[in-house]
Parts: structure tokens; sequence; C-alpha cells
């Protein structure tokens, strides 16, 4: 994730969101312990989520920055999933659109 990180943040890409969550699935790599204490039943793993905010014309550049720089070669390098975002409200401005960002 700190090559990630550092490759987004060298190409202009600053701000992002880490969120520390733990899941179940085909991307776990089961010959690694990563085990959940918290969630055993569900033979959890603790995986990190990277949210990232940006314009339409910048998807290609990002996803190409975190599968250049993300990728190890094992199970559990990541997915890349990218939505659509209606409308940004930010709240201390009352700002809207591209200015919230």
């Amino acid at each position: 994730m700190e090559e990630v990180y550092h490759a987004l943040d060298d190409a202009g890409f600053c701000c992002m969101t880490f969120v520390e969550c733990e899941g179940t699935g085909k991307y776990s790599d089961h010959d690694k312990e990563h085990i959940s204490a918290k969630y055993p039943f569900a033979d959890a793993y603790r995986v990190i989520k990277v949210e990232i905010l940006i314009a339409d014309e910048h998807v290609e550049p990002v996803v190409n920055i975190i599968r250049k720089n993300g990728r190890t070669g094992y199970r559990g390098d990541g997915l890349i999933i990218i939505s659509p975002v209606d409308e940004v409200y930010k709240v201390r401005t009352d700002e809207t659109g591209i200015l919230a960002v």
C-alpha cells in the first residue's frame, strides 16, 4: 500500500482515504497468517480499502498507477472498482460539485 500511496502522491493525486477492514473471498491468501481474531468464524482477513475521488479524465492514469505499484503477484493484490459519483457536497463551505473536491 505504501508504494501505491507514494506513486499516486508523486503523480499529483494527494487526497485519498484508507479504510482498514476485514473480508472474505477468493482474494484471501490462505498461505499467509492474517486470519482475523475478531471474525474467526468467517475466515476473514485484514484488508485495506483505498478510496480516491477523481475526475473522469484521471481514471485511466490512476488505474494504471495502482496496477503498476500494487501488484505483488500474490492473491489479495486487490480489486479496482470504478463507481460514478452523482454529486459532492462540502459541509464546511457549502460548495458543490468539482469545487467541493
